[in-house]
C-alpha cells in the first residue's frame, strides 16, 4: 500500500507540474504562438521585413557597394543615340480607314533615358535618365512611412472620439455619431482633388503636398475606428470590473484609458494592420493621378503613372511593372498579417 501511495503521489505531482506549466503561458505568448502557426501570417511578416529592409537599408548598402545613382540623379551620357517612339493616330490605309502606327525616330539625346537592364542600371532608367532600382527604394520609404503615420493618427483620434461616445453616451454620443455619419457620406476623392488645388494656391513646396493630402485623408478616415471603439465600450462598460472601478472612485479618464481601451486593443491592432494596405493604395492612387509626390522625387504610384503612355506600357515594362509588384506585395503582406492577428486573437479559435 505504501508503494502504491508513493506512485500515486508522484503521478499527482507530475500532473500538478504540467497543469502549472500550462497556466503559466501568458495570453500574449499564446497569441504569438498561434500567429506564427499560420504560414500566410509568417509569409506576410517575411515580405514586410524584406520591404522595409529594401526601402530603408537598401540605399545606403547600395551606395556603400559602389552603386552610384541617387533618387533624383540623372545619367548624363552625351550624344547618345536612342530610338524614341511617337504614336501617329492620323494614318489611313488605302481604303481610307484610320489606324494607329508607331513610328520610331532616331535622335540624339543628352541623357541616358530608357536604358535597358545592365550592370550599371539594374532595372534600367526612366524617361528622365534616373535609375529605376534606386527610385523603387526611395518610393517605398514614402509609401510605408505614410501608411504607418496615417493609421496611427486615425487610431488615436478614433480611440478618443469613440471612447467618449461609448462611455458617456447621451448628447456626446449623439454629436459624435452624427459627425461620423457625415464623414462617411462625404466622397473622399473629390475632396482630395479640391484640396490639391487649394494647396497649390498656397504655394507650398510640391514635395510636401502629399503629406497635406494624407492629413486630410486622416481627418476623414478616423470615423470607422471611432464606431468600432464605441461599440466595444458600450458592451464593456456594463461589466462588473467597470462597476467596481466606479464604486472605488477611480477617475473617469482612468477607467476609459486604463481599463476599457486596453480591452479594445486586439480589435484595434487588427483594424490598423488591415488599414495599412488601404492607405498604401490611397497614396499610390493619388500619386498616379498626379496629386502625390511630384517628379523628380520617387513614389511607387508616381512610377506607375508612366504606364499612361501606351508606348511606355508596351515597350518599357521595366518602368511600371516593378513598382506595381511592390505595391501588390505590400498590400497582400499587410492583409496576411491582419488576418493572422485576427485569428490569433480570437478566443474561440482552436488552440
Amino acid at each position: 500500500m505504501d508503494e502504491n501511495n508513493v506512485v500515486l503521489e508522484e503521478n499527482n505531482e507530475e500532473l500538478f507540474e504540467e497543469e502549472i506549466h500550462y497556466k503559466e503561458m501568458s495570453p500574449t505568448r499564446m497569441v504569438v504562438r498561434r500567429f506564427f502557426r499560420s504560414r500566410l501570417s509568417l509569409f506576410g511578416v517575411i515580405i514586410l521585413a524584406a520591404l522595409f529592409m529594401f526601402s530603408f537599408i537598401g540605399p545606403p548598402l547600395m551606395h556603400a557597394g559602389g552603386y552610384q545613382w541617387a533618387e533624383t540623379e540623372t545619367d548624363h551620357t552625351p550624344t547618345l543615340k536612342r530610338a524614341t517612339s511617337e504614336l501617329d493616330v492620323k494614318t489611313t490605309d488605302a481604303e481610307g480607314n484610320e489606324y494607329s502606327v508607331i513610328v520610331f525616330v532616331e535622335e540624339e539625346v543628352g541623357i541616358n533615358s530608357y536604358a535597358p537592364l545592365s550592370s550599371s542600371h539594374w532595372l534600367g532608367t526612366d524617361e528622365k535618365g534616373m535609375d529605376i532600382f534606386i527610385r523603387l527604394m526611395y518610393g517605398g520609404r514614402v509609401s510605408l512611412t505614410l501608411g504607418f503615420v496615417v493609421v496611427i493618427i486615425q487610431t488615436i483620434i478614433g480611440i478618443i472620439m469613440g471612447g467618449i461616445a461609448g462611455y458617456f453616451g447621451g448628447r456626446a454620443d449623439q454629436i459624435i455619431m452624427r459627425l461620423v455619419d457625415i464623414l462617411n457620406c462625404i466622397p473622399t476623392l473629390p475632396i482630395l482633388l479640391i484640396a490639391s488645388v487649394v494647396i497649390d494656391s498656397w504655394e507650398i513646396e510640391s514635395s510636401m503636398r502629399i503629406y497635406y493630402l494624407m492629413l486630410i485623408l486622416t481627418i476623414f478616415g478616423w470615423s470607422g475606428t471611432a464606431r468600432m471603439v464605441r461599440g466595444q465600450i458600450l458592451y464593456l462598460r456594463e461589466q462588473e470590473y467597470i462597476v467596481a472601478c466606479e464604486v472605488m472612485g477611480i477617475p473617469t479618464w482612468r477607467r476609459i484609458f486604463k481599463h476599457l481601451v486596453p480591452n479594445v486593443m486586439p480589435q484595434l491592432i487588427v483594424s490598423m494592420t488591415l488599414g495599412l494596405g488601404g492607405i498604401i493604395l490611397s497614396e499610390s492612387t493619388l500619386s498616379y493621378l498626379g496629386l502625390g509626390i511630384p517628379l523628380p522625387y520617387a513614389a511607387w504610384g508616381t512610377m506607375i503613372s508612366a504606364s499612361t503612355d501606351p508606348v511606355t506600357m508596351a515597350f518599357y515594362p521595366n518602368l511600371w511593372i516593378p513598382a506595381g509588384i511592390l505595391i501588390v506585395a505590400a498590400v497582400l503582406a499587410f492583409n496576411f498579417v491582419g488576418d493572422g492577428l485576427r485569428d490569433a486573437m480570437d478566443p474561440k479559435a482552436r488552440r
